[in-house]
This record gives structure tokens, C-alpha cells and sequence, in this order.
């Protein structure tokens, strides 16, 4: 099994990383680690889309531009981390987002219109953190939720998230001990019915 762990946090203490190292640690699998930090992934441009999209068309997939996609459609699971900053997550997350949605590698349109996912991971974990309340779950989980499930074909989306732990008087090791707690049921439930 191949966990592909797709880390968006820039903080050296992020709690939202110590969280997903305490779900890594509880799963046996061959993890591969992207740093979206230490990786080179501009916005996508013009003569970068067009290069992309005459690729695409040929099915011409053995342009290193393409690498990102690959490993994100060959992982077995995908665990996404990124702390919730202005109502979503950083922009490291939606550039490698880019890089990722492949039409012929992630996803592809059928006949008839409609999308079919590609990506071979039954399972995504999201985990997140934030200072205060998440106001919504819609804009950060909510949009790789929908992306992933409708686009990518992976059905089975899990969701860890720590919040109010920069309010004034947040007792913060009992909220990451909390959610570590929560974190359990899921790393169970996966360690159970992985096979």
C-alpha cells in the first residue's frame, strides 16, 4: 500500500502536521512525502496551459510536467494537510491542485460528457487546524471533497480538523489530544478495512 501525504503547511510546530504525523505513524504503508513548500509549483499561466493542453491532446504523457499527477493518481491513499487560513487553505495547496488535475491522468471526460475519476486511492484523509472557528467547511474541506469524490473517483473522504486554538484561554494540548482521540476511530477503521 502507498500513502501519498501531501503536506501545505509552512509552520516548523504546525499542529495540523503533528496531527497528520500521529496518522502516519498509526498507518503501515510506503508513504511518499511532497512538501508543497520545498517544491517548485507556480499558478499555472498561459504558455504553461497551452504546453499542458497540447500534451494532453496527444496523450502525451511523459513530460516531467506531468510527474505530480502520476504520483497523486497511482497513490493507494492520499492524505491532504493544510491549516485553514482565510476561510480555506494556502495557495501552495490550490497551485499543486493544478498541477494535479490532469484530463488523461486524474480524471477524463467520457462520450457523453460526464467525468470519470482515474485515481486508484479509495480513500483521502483531510486534516486541518485553525486559530479560530472554521467558519465553514465548505470553501477548504468542502472544495477537495467535492473535487476529489466527483473528479478524481476517490469515494471515501475523511475529515480531521482542530479548531479555537489561538482564542484566549484555549487549553490547545487538550484540543490536539482530542482530536488525536478522534483521529483513532479513523486510523481503526482504516487499519480494519484496508485489505
Amino acid at each position: 500500500m502507498k500513502i501519498l501525504y501531501i503536506n501545505a503547511t509552512v509552520r516548523p510546530d504546525s499542529r495540523t502536521k503533528r496531527i497528520a504525523k500521529y496518522i502516519l505513524d498509526r498507518i503501515p504503508a510506503e508513504k511518499k512525502i511532497i512538501n508543497l513548500e520545498e517544491e517548485d509549483i507556480r499558478p499555472l499561466n498561459n504558455e504553461v496551459l497551452e504546453f499542458r493542453t497540447r500534451l494532453t491532446m496527444a496523450k502525451d504523457f511523459n513530460n516531467g510536467i506531468f510527474h505530480y499527477a502520476k504520483d497523486y493518481a497511482e497513490a493507494d491513499v492520499i492524505i491532504i494537510v493544510a491549516p485553514y487560513w482565510d476561510l480555506s487553505f494556502p495557495a501552495l495547496l490550490k497551485n499543486y491542485i493544478e498541477a494535479i488535475n490532469v484530463n488523461g491522468i486524474v480524471f477524463r471526460y467520457t462520450d457523453k460528457g460526464s467525468v470519470e475519476g482515474l485515481c486508484k486511492a479509495k480513500h483521502l484523509i483531510y486534516i486541518t487546524t485553525a486559530g479560530g472557528e472554521i467558519i465553514s467547511d465548505e470553501f477548504g474541506f468542502g472544495y477537495i471533497k467535492e473535487l476529489a469524490q466527483r473528479f478524481h473517483g476517490i469515494k471515501n473522504i475523511e475529515y480531521i480538523k482542530a479548531e479555537g486554538l489561538d482564542i484566549e484561554g484555549a487549553e490547545v494540548e487538550k484540543i490536539l489530544q482530542k482530536t488525536e482521540k478522534k483521529a483513532d476511530e479513523i486510523i481503526k477503521k482504516f487499519n480494519d478495512n484496508k485489505n
